[in-house]
Formats: structure tokens, C-alpha cells, sequence
């Protein structure tokens, strides 16, 4: 099989690559190579995870620096291909509230580039969709306050949130707006034009190779502060929940997609009720493996922020027969120890 990756040296890009260069398949790596630039941070994430790629895939890798905004760029990188993983996007919240243009171009724009590729290739499609979709419907949800975390209240939840909850009448962000302009856009291939399409809803997913900051991949960014000395602001009280996913989990559900029968299906996908951690219990978890105690700030809640979120995963397992297989306490180890046997980048 040869399969087109964008944002392929991205965090979860990189596994995707990694997943099906180690299976013996064709992979072309499609990224921009502008992560660092566009979130200003020290560490090109992009160069050391093509790099890691490189050592995998030999003559099985191509590299292509190109933009998504670019559609003939990605339909040249796009010969012979049978399945593309969409994940290249703009990805913080805050990026798209300061520049909503840039957001929409890369999110909206960018996927309906990928979708005509995958429309003249016969591809299949992976996307990368958000759990921002749902925007603020999420808070109309009855929650109690508990000593370390907020929960759901009404017992209809108690698996979480569900792929047939609203995303209708809600504020969303611009950066929710436009990913769930491309969700919909997504389907849309399928009822159209019959492409076999996955929309995967993710939750927070978290593991080695991610160069989290504080605004994009909290869990890794927690970890890196923890263990380079620096402070961590918490937007909030700090009870706020997730339910978080190991990467490795989140390639395996790709592939079941890819591999089955099913044409077309919308998943929401996380860790489940059974690997949900709110942020303060995240620092006492950190603190209890490392013996570090971070210094924390506190700061106004962030706009659009969802105090619980917790995806619902039943689908998942009944249409997939997938569910998580690494814990919360050793996803976070298994970080933990990669951060720790590259400090070198963070410092």
C-alpha cells in the first residue's frame, strides 16, 4: 500500500508514517515544515521527526515540502496513492483568534485541496477532525465540582459525549469553525462522491515526538515544564477534565478503519471515562513519578475553554472492535521517559 501523510512530520503525522513505514508500506511524508515558525518555538519538531523517519524508511520515504493551501503541489505528491491521513492544520485556539484568515485558509481550504486530491486519486481519507466541533454545547451539560475535578452530572453522559451531540447553535472559535467546516466537508465526499472517509474526533492525544506548548498539547507541555524548571499557567481552576489518548492507540484505530469494510463513519476518539485526568491532577501525578513540584499560575478561564470533556468511545468498539490498550500512568511514563532522554531539545 502507498499512502500520502499530511502534516506527515507532525506529532501525530510522524506516527502514522512510523506505523506503516514499520509494516513495509510506501509512505509520502506532505509538510510545510513551519510548526516552529508559526508557534515560535525553539525546537524544530519538524526537522527531528522527519529525521526519525528517514532512519525507518529508507527508499519506502518520500519527503515533500509543500503546503496544503497548494493544490497542485499535492496533487504531484499524490501519484499511486491509495489512502491520505489528513492531519496537517492550524491547531491552537489561540492562533485562530488572533489570525482567523490564516486558521481558515490552512483548516477549511487546506482540506477541500486534500479532498479534490483524494477525489482524482480514488483515495480513502483519514481526517483529523477535533473535539472543538461540539464547541461550547459541551458546557450546556449539567456538572458537579469535585475535590480535584469536574464531572457530568446527568447520567446520559456517563460514557461521554456521544458523535450525535450537537455541534449546531454553540460559539465554537474560529479554530472549531473551520474544523468543522472540514468535518462536514469530509462527509460530504463520502455522500457525494462516494469516497470511503473517516472523520475521527480526537480528544487530547499525547506521546513521544510531541514538542507540546501551552497553548497546543498540554499533557507533553506539563511534562517538558515539569522537567526543565519552568512555570505552568493553568487558564481556570485547573479542574477542567479530558480524557487523553496514547498515540500508538490512535494509529491503530486508523488503520481498523482503513482495513474494514465500513465506507464512511464519524468516531469520536479519546481515552474514555476509564483514561480521564483533570490538569491538577495531571501535576500531582507528575510529582508523584518525578519528585518535581512545578511552580503554578493561575489565570482567566480561556474563551470557548470546555470544563469536561470526555469522549464517548462505544461506537468505536462496537464498529472497530478498538479500545484503548495504555494507560493514563504509563502513557505518562513512556513520555516522561522520552522528555528525560532529550532534554537537550528543551532546554
Amino acid at each position: 500500500m502507498k499512502i500520502l501523510v499530511t502534516g506527515g512530520t507532525g506529532f501525530v503525522g510522524s506516527h502514522i508514517a512510523e506505523y506503516y513505514l514499520l509494516k513495509g508500506d510506501e509512505v509520502v511524508v506532505y509538510d510545510s515544515f513551519t510548526r516552529s515558525k508559526l508557534y515560535k518555538t525553539k525546537v524544530d519538531a519538524n526537522e527531528y521527526n522527519v529525521n526519525f523517519l528517514k532512519k525507518l524508511g529508507g527508499d519506502r520515504l518520500q519527503v515533500v515540502k509543500g503546503d496544503i493551501r497548494d493544490y497542485g503541489r499535492l496533487l504531484e505528491a499524490s501519484r499511486d496513492i491509495e489512502v491520505i491521513f489528513h492531519c496537517a492544520a492550524q491547531v491552537a485556539v489561540t492562533t485562530s483568534l488572533i489570525d482567523p484568515k490564516l486558521d481558515f485558509e490552512i483548516n477549511t481550504l487546506g482540506t477541500l485541496n486534500v479532498l479534490e486530491v483524494a477525489r482524482k486519486r480514488d483515495a480513502a481519507v483519514v481526517f483529523t477532525s477535533t473535539n472543538k466541533v461540539y464547541g461550547e454545547n459541551v458546557n450546556r451539560v449539567k456538572i458537579e465540582e469535585k475535590e480535584t475535578r469536574y464531572v457530568f452530572a446527568d447520567p446520559k453522559f456517563s460514557r461521554g459525549i456521544p458523535e450525535t451531540f450537537s455541534v449546531d447553535l454553540s460559539g465554537h472559535s474560529p479554530y472549531g469553525a473551520s474544523k468543522l467546516a472540514a468535518d462536514i466537508y469530509v462527509q460530504e465526499y463520502y455522500y457525494t462522491y462516494g469516497l470511503k472517509t473517516g472523520v475521527f474526533r480526537m480528544s487530547c492525544i499525547y506521546g513521544e515526538r510531541q514538542f507540546g506548548v501551552e497553548d497546543q498539547g498540554w499533557v507533553s507541555w506539563f511534562i517538558i515544564a515539569t522537567l526543565t524548571g519552568r512555570p505552568i499557567t493553568i487558564y481556570g481552576d485547573g479542574k477542567q477534565v479530558r480524557d487523553i489518548l496514547y498515540v500508538k492507540d490512535l494509529v491503530l484505530a486508523f488503520d481498523k478503519f482503513i482495513s474494514s469494510k465500513l465506507k464512511h463513519e464519524v468516531f469520536n476518539i479519546g481515552g474514555g471515562p476509564e483514561n480521564s485526568l483533570s490538569l491538577i491532577e495531571l501535576i500531582e501525578i507528575l510529582e508523584k513519578i518525578t519528585g518535581i513540584r512545578p511552580e503554578i499560575k493561575y489565570a482567566q478561564w480561556r474563551p470557548f475553554d470546555q470544563k469536561v470533556y470526555i469522549s464517548d468511545i462505544t461506537k468505536l468498539n462496537l464498529l472497530l472492535n478498538w479500545k484503548p490498550k495504555v494507560s493514563v500512568l504509563e502513557g505518562i511514563k513512556r513520555v516522561i521517559n522520552w522528555v528525560q532522554s532529550n532534554l537537550y531539545l528543551f532546554k
